[in-house]
C-alpha cells in the first residue's frame, strides 16, 4: 500500500513537510537517512516506555521494531521515541513511590510535547509498568490522533516449593520474616525464583488490570494484552497495531471516537469482574477527563458493585495472567461479560468493528476454571467496590476479592506517613483488631499518593491481613489483599475527616453496604476542624512540589489539568 490514500495537507506532519517552507525541517528527515517518500507520508509516533529500571519494561524497545514494521509495510513512517516509567516494585516502600503517581502525568505529558513538537499524524504506545498504560492512554485520548495501545506483556510465573508465585508472594515474605516465620535462607531462595522473565507483574495488580482496560475500552487489538512479554507472538500483535493505526489515519477514526461513557462502563466492568486493582478508580476518571467526560470515582464504582466477579485472578484468587492468555486472553474474559449482558457491544473500536464484532467468533472455554460464566460467578458484586460515609464524604475504595468478612470495626491507631506504619508493622506494636490509619499520603498531602503494598504485604505475611483493618488517604498496590481502604477522600492535607481522627475513635468498615463511618458526631468533628491545621511537606521544589499544587482530588482522578471539557481545539485538528 502507498501513501496515495492520505492526504497530508490534512494532517499535522503537513507543517513539517509539505511545501517550500518546510525545507529546513526535511533536511534533517534526510540527514537521518529517510527517503523523499518516507517523508511524503503519514508519521507515525511510536512511543515505548523501555529502559532498564526493571523487567515490565525491557522488552518494550523490541516490540517497538515491530511496530515499526506494520507501519512501514501499511503506507506509513513511523517515527520512535521513549519516555520514563518509575516502576512501582522497585520505588515501594520509601519515598521514590511518591514519584509513582506523578509519573503518570509526566509521561502523558511527555508524549503530548513530542507529538506537538514534531507534528506527528498518529501514535502507537506500548507500556509496561502500572501507571505508564494510563499514561499513554491519557495522551491518546488527549492529543486525539488515531492511536493503538499495546500492553508490553506479563512475567512469567515463578517456581517455589511447587507453587507458581509472584512477587506479591515476595512482599508477603518479608512479613513472614519480621514474623519469625521464614528464615534468611528461604526469604533469598524466594526473592531469586519469584521473577524469571521480562514482563510485568504477574497477578491482577495494576498492569495487568490496566491491559484489560485498554481492550475493553477500545483502544487495543482483541488479544493484544495476554501474550507473556517473553513470547514472540507479541510481535506479530505488535506489528498488526502498526498496520492498523495506518487504517485508523485513512478512515478518520480517532481516540475521542471510542472512548466514550459507554466504553468507560465496559472498562469497569472488566476490572471488576476480574478482581483488578483498586487503582482503576483513579485511572478510568482520568482518562475520562482527557475527553471531557465526567467519570469520577462514584460512576466507576456504581459499576463495580454491579458487576459479577467471574475471573479468579490472584491476589484475591488462584491464577495468574499467564493462566488467562492459556485459555483465551481478555476477548474471553470480555466475551463472558457481553453474554451476560454486561458489555455495551455497540461500541467502536480500533479495529473499526464493534466489540460485539470483535468478540463474534470466542466462546468461554468450559473445560476451565480461571474464567466463570456471570450465572456462576466467584461472587455477585464486584472484586472492587467503593465506600462513602462520614470519614470519607467524597469516597473511597476497597478491593473485596477473595475476603470472607466484609464488616470490619476496630479503634484508629493513627500514622501521619507510611514508614511510621511499617515500622510498628515491622516490630509488631500494633493489636488486634485495630484500624490502622495512615494519613497526608494523598495526591496532594503526600505528595503523589504512595502505594503501601510493603505495609500491607507485611501484615499479610504475619497472619494479620484479616485481623486489622487499614485505611488510607494514599494508594493501595494492586497487589494488595486484605481489609485496605484506599482513595480516602477528602485527603488530611485537605482537611478531611481522616485528617481529625485520634488514636481509639471507633471506625466502621462496611463493604457489603458501602460505608465507612466514625463514631463521632458532626459537632464533634466540627470542633476538632477549628484546632486542624496544614501541613508542610519537605517536597518545597522540584516537580513533585509543582505537582501539588495542581493536583486535584483522588475523587476526580487525580488530575492536574482542566481537561477535555476545557479544550478550544485539540492536537488532531491544528
Amino acid at each position: 500500500m502507498t501513501g496515495a490514500r492520505f492526504d497530508k495537507s490534512k494532517l499535522p506532519s503537513r507543517y513539517v513537510s509539505v511545501g517550500p517552507q518546510s525545507a529546513p525541517h526535511r533536511s534533517y528527515y534526510y540527514a537521518m537517512g529517510m527517503t523523499e517518500k518516507e517523508i511524503g507520508q503519514p508519521f507515525v509516533g511510536v512511543a515505548t516506555t523501555w529502559n532498564e529500571a526493571a523487567p515490565c519494561n525491557i522488552t518494550l524497545m523490541r516490540q517497538a521494531q515491530a511496530v515499526k514494521k506494520g507501519v512501514k509495510a501499511n503506507g506509513g513512517t513511523p517515527r520512535e521515541f521513549c519516555t520514563i516509567t518509575v516502576t512501582d516494585g522497585i520505588a515501594m516502600g520509601h519515598a521514590g513511590m511518591k514519584s509513582s503517581l506523578v509519573s503518570r502525568e509526566v509521561i502523558a505529558d511527555s508524549v503530548e510535547l513530542t507529538m506537538r513538537g514534531h507534528c506527528y499524524d498518529a501514535i502507537v504506545g506500548l507500556a509496561g509498568c502500572d501507571k505508564s498504560l494510563p499514561g499513554l492512554m491519557m495522551a491518546m485520548v488527549r492529543l486525539n490522533v488515531p492511536s493503538v495501545f499495546m500492553y508490553g506483556g506479563s512475567i512469567l510465573p515463578g517456581r517455589y516449593k511447587g507453587k507458581d508465585i509472584s512477587v506479591q508472594d515476595v512482599f508477603e515474605a518479608v512479613g513472614k520474616h519480621s514474623a519469625g516465620t521464614m528464615s534468611d535462607e528461604d526469604l533469598h531462595d524466594i526473592e531469586c525464583v519469584a521473577c524469571p522473565s521480562a514482563g510485568s507483574c504477574g497477578g491482577q495488580f495494576t498492569a495487568n488490570t490496566m491491559a484489560c482496560v485498554s481492550e475493553a475500552i477500545g483502544l487495543a487489538i482483541p488479544g493484544s494484552a495476554g501474550a507473556p512479554a517473553p513470547y514472540e507472538s507479541r510481535d506479530a500483535y505488535a506489528e498488526a497495531s502498526g498496520q492498523q493505526v495506518m487504517e485508523l489515519i485513512a478512515n478518520n477514526i480517532r481516540p475521542r471516537d471510542i472512548v466514550t461513557r459507554k466504553s468507560l462502563e465496559n472498562a469497569a466492568r472488566v476490572v471488576a469482574a476480574s478482581g483488578g486493582s483498586t487503582n482503576a478508580g483513579l485511572h478510568l476518571p482520568a482518562i475520562a477527563h482527557e475527553a471531557g467526560i465526567e467519570f469520577d470515582l462514584h460512576d466507576v464504582c456504581k459499576i463495580f458493585r454491579e458487576t459479577p466477579y467471574i475471573a479468579d485472578l490472584k491476589p484475591g484468587g488462584r491464577y495468574l495472567a499467564k493462566d488467562m492468555f492459556d485459555v483465551g486472553g481478555v476477548p474471553i474474559l470480555l466475551k463472558a461479560l457481553l453474554d451476560g449482558g454486561f458489555l455495551h457491544g455497540d461500541c467502536l473500536t480500533v479495529t473499526g468493528r464493534t466489540m460485539a464484532e470483535n468478540l463474534a467468533s470466542y466462546r468461554l472455554p468450559t473445560d476451565q476454571d480461571v474464567i466463570r460464566p456471570v450465572s456462576n460467578p466467584l461472587s455477585t458484586t464486584g472484586g472492587v467496590v467503593g465506600l462513602r460515609g462520614n470519614l470519607a464524604p467524597d469516597g473511597a475504595i476497597v478491593k473485596i476479592a477473595g475476603m470472607k468478612n466484609l464488616v470490619f470495626t476496630g479503634p484508629a491507631r493513627c500514622f501521619d506517613c507510611e514508614e511510621d506504619a511499617f515500622r510498628a508493622v515491622d516490630q509488631r506494636s500494633y493489636k488486634e483488631g485495630e484500624v490502622l490509619v495512615i494519613r497526608y499520603e494523598g495526591p496532594r498531602g503526600g505528595p503523589g499518593m504512595r502505594e503501601m503494598l510493603s505495609t500491607t504485604a507485611a501484615l499479610y505475611g504475619q497472619g494479620m491481613g484479616d485481623k486489622v483493618a487499614l485505611i488510607t488517604d494514599g494508594r493501595f498496590s494492586g497487589a494488595t489483599r486484605g481489609f485496605c481502604i484506599g482513595h480516602v477522600g477528602p485527603e488530611a492535607a485537605a482537611g478531611g475527616p481522616i485528617g481529625l481522627l485520634r488514636d481509639g475513635d471507633m471506625i466502621t468498615i462496611n463493604a457489603e453496604t458501602g460505608d465507612i463511618s466514625v463514631a463521632l458526631s458532626d459537632a464533634e468533628l466540627t470542633e476538632r476542624r477549628k484546632s486542624w491545621q496544614p501541613r508542610r511537606t519537605d517536597y518545597q521544589s522540584g516537580a513533585l512540589w509543582r505537582y501539588a499544587q495542581t493536583v486535584g482530588t483522588a475523587e476526580k482522578g487525580a488530575v492536574t489539568h482542566p481537561g477535555g471539557a476545557a479544550e478550544t481545539h485539540c492536537f488532531a485538528d491544528i
